[in-house]
C-alpha cells in the first residue's frame, strides 16, 4: 500500500492525501511517503522519485532484519522494531509481537516502509508535543521514534493487566487455557525485550553527541532526550514484567507438581489400605481344607465370613490411622 501524508496547516494534524489526487507528477517533497507491504511497482516508483536505493526500501520487508543504521549517497536508513497486536480467532485474547520498520530520509524526502499497517503509524502525528513538519525530517524522525517507545509502554501496561487478570483466574482453579495465555504473554515479553534493546542501541547512536548520521537542531534537544528516556523506561519495565512473570510461572509449576504429588500420595495410600482386605479375602477364598468357613467345617465355625470381614476392617482402620498420623493421606 502506498500513501502520502502531509501536515494540515490549520489543525497541525497529519492527514492523508486523497488517492485520486496522487499521480506520477505529484509533489512528494517535504511529505511523508508511507509504504505498508508494498508491491514491486510501488517500490520502483518511490525509488525513482526519491533517489533512494532499492536495497534500503526492501530492508524492512524481511521479518528477521536486525535494527541498525546505514547511510550512503545522502540516504539514511534507520531500521527499528515496532510493536504489533495479533488477533487469533482461535484465542479469546490478544498476543503481541514486533516487526521491522524502515525510516529512510534524505535532503527532500521522508519515507517509512513496513510489512503491514500498524497502530504506531496510524496514530503518528496525533497528540504530539510538537507539531510535525516533514520538511524538518530529523525532527519527524525523532517524533516517530518517540511514538514507537510510547506504544511499547502502552502495550506493556496492557500485558501487565492481562497477566494480573489471568493470575486471579488461576488462583480460583488451575486451567490449561489460562496457563497457555501466560505462556503467550511470556513470549510477547521476550519479543518486546529483544526489540527494545535493539532499538536502544540505534537511538543511542542517533542521540550521541558525536554522531553524524542525522542533523540535530537545538530546539529539538528536549525531544531527543525524551526519546532516549522513554525507550529506556520501556526496556526497564519490560525487564521487570519478565522477571515477575518468570517467577509466577515457576510458582505455578511448583503448585502443579505439588498437587500432582498430593494426588499420587492419596492414591497410593488408598491402594495400600485396600490391599489388606484384598489379601485376607484372597487367602480365605482358597479352596483348601482347614480354612475356617470351608463347607466341610461350616458346622464347626459358622461365623467365619463375618470374622474375616471384621479382621479386614480392623486392620484397614489401623493402617489408615497410622497413615493419617504420618500425614501420608
Amino acid at each position: 500500500m502506498f500513501d502520502v501524508y502531509y501536515t494540515d496547516s490549520t489543525s497541525g494534524q497529519v492527514k492523508r492525501t486523497p488517492r485520486n489526487l496522487l499521480n506520477e507528477s505529484s509533489n512528494l517533497q517535504d511529505k511523508w511517503i508511507r509504504l505498508d507491504n508494498p508491491d514491486s511497482s510501488e517500490l520502483e516508483f518511490v525509488a525513482n522519485r526519491t533517489g533512494i536505493q532499492m536495497e534500503y526500501l526492501k530492508a524492512a520487508l524481511d521479518e528477521e532484519e536486525r535494527s541498525r543504521i546505514e547511510k550512503e549517497d545522502g540516504n539514511l536508513l534507520i531500521l527499528v522494531d515496532v510493536p504489533i497486536t495479533i488477533e487469533d480467532p482461535k484465542k479469546s485474547y490478544i498476543t503481541y509481537s514486533t516487526i521491522p520498520l524502515g525510516i529512510i530520509v534524505n535532503d527532500n524526502y521522508f519515507v517509512t516502509v513496513c510489512l503491514q499497517s500498524t497502530k504506531v503509524l496510524d496514530t503518528f502525528g496525533q497528540n504530539t508535543k510538537q507539531r510535525i513538519d516533514f520538511a524538518m525530517r530529523s525532527r519527524a524522525t525523532f517524533q516517530l521514534l518517540f511514538q514507537i517507545s510510547t506504544f511499547y509502554l502502552s502495550y506493556l501496561k496492557l500485558i501487565d493487566k492481562a497477566s494480573q487478570r489471568n493470575q486471579q483466574e488461576l488462583h480460583q482453579s488451575l486451567k490449561n487455557k489460562e496457563l497457555f495465555e501466560l505462556i503467550d504473554i511470556q513470549n510477547s515479553l521476550v519479543y518486546f525485550s529483544t526489540s527494545i534493546k535493539s532499538n536502544d542501541a540505534v537511538i543511542d547512536k542517533l542521540t550521541g553527541i558525536r554522531q553524524s548520521y542525522i542533523k540535530k537542531h537545538e530546539e529539538d534537544q528536549d525531544l531527543i532526550e525524551d526519546v532516549a528516556i522513554e525507550n529506556k523506561q520501556a526496556m526497564e519495565m519490560c525487564t521487570i514484567y519478565r522477571d515477575i512473570l518468570k517467577g509466577t510461572m515457576d510458582a505455578y509449576a511448583s503448585i502443579i507438581n505439588n498437587n500432582l504429588n498430593n494426588v499420587m500420595k492419596i492414591l497410593t495410600s488408598i491402594t495400600l489400605v485396600l490391599s489388606v482386605p484384598t489379601l485376607i479375602a484372597s487367602l480365605f477364598g482358597m479352596n483348601l481344607d482347614g480354612i475356617p468357613g470351608n463347607t466341610s467345617y461350616a458346622g464347626k465355625f459358622p461365623w467365619a465370613f463375618g470374622v474375616v470381614v471384621g479382621i479386614s476392617l480392623l486392620i484397614t482402620a489401623i493402617i489408615a490411622i497410622v497413615l493419617k498420623k504420618k500425614k501420608l493421606m
